[in-house]
């Protein structure tokens, strides 16, 4: 998987906001929009949060696509989800909704459309949408699907996540990624959508497993009686 921002072709993706924005009924110029918003995506704190997952997320909603009751919105909610982001600060998806609240009914976009955007953006905090929630479902699976990727693809993603936070000291990131992977194996479901429950749930839980066993290997070998 290709992480570097630099390597991403932005046609495509101002190509894709154009649509998304008409589909959503924008009624000013969105190239603008675009240009702003893919700034903020390739900026140089990013390793995994580039437009190569943004490109990515927008791609599996396409397969999701029929799930949602909102296209569009989901598909706005892609682009604004990382667009605030820096790895040492725990308000980003905050300020990536509120940045959604303010562009939106510039571009001419109407404030229930709006609002859903920003509730979605929100719901990445926690990737846990309601039962019934089906944008949110597919918002959520297309961006946690990175998870289950193959073993080169999931190496690449990790290994972008520790680039992000090289702040952060040796022990300290292994101790706090294992909490995560833990805490995400204790979720009786990753995916919420009847695809991501069918192609990624499997091979995501093993892909974190595996991590898992790798970040924990050296304490349990230095363990008494191992």
């Amino acid at each position: 998987m290709d992480t570097d921002p630099a390597h991403t072709d932005t046609a495509p993706l101002r190509a894709r906001w154009h649509a998304t924005a008409s589909a959503a009924g924008a009624d000013r110029e969105p190239a603008p929009y675009a240009d702003r918003l893919l700034t903020a995506w390739a900026e140089p704190q990013r390793k995994y949060h580039t437009t190569a997952h943004l490109a990515d997320v927008l791609a599996r909603i396409d397969v999701l696509a029929g799930h949602a009751a909102d296209p569009a919105a989901v598909e706005l909610a892609a682009w604004f989800h990382d667009a605030v982001y820096r790895p040492d600060r725990s308000e980003n998806e905050e300020r990536s909704a509120a940045l959604a609240e303010r562009a939106l009914p510039e571009l001419g976009v109407d404030a229930a459309r709006t609002a859903e955007v920003a509730r979605l953006v929100r719901l990445t905090v926690t990737h846990d949408p309601a039962p019934g929630d089906t944008d949110g479902e597919v918002l959520c699976d297309a961006d946690l699907a990175v998870l289950a990727g193959a073993p080169d693809a999931y190496a690449a993603y990790v290994a972008a996540v520790r680039a992000e936070y090289g702040f952060v000291p040796d022990e300290a990131f292994r101790a706090g990624r294992a909490a995560v992977l833990r805490q995400l194996l204790a979720l009786p479901r990753l995916f919420r959508t009847p695809y991501g429950a069918a192609h990624w749930e499997a091979p995501a839980r093993a892909n974190l497993a595996a991590e898992l066993g790798r970040l924990t290997e050296p304490a349990d070998r230095d363990s008494p009686g191992m």
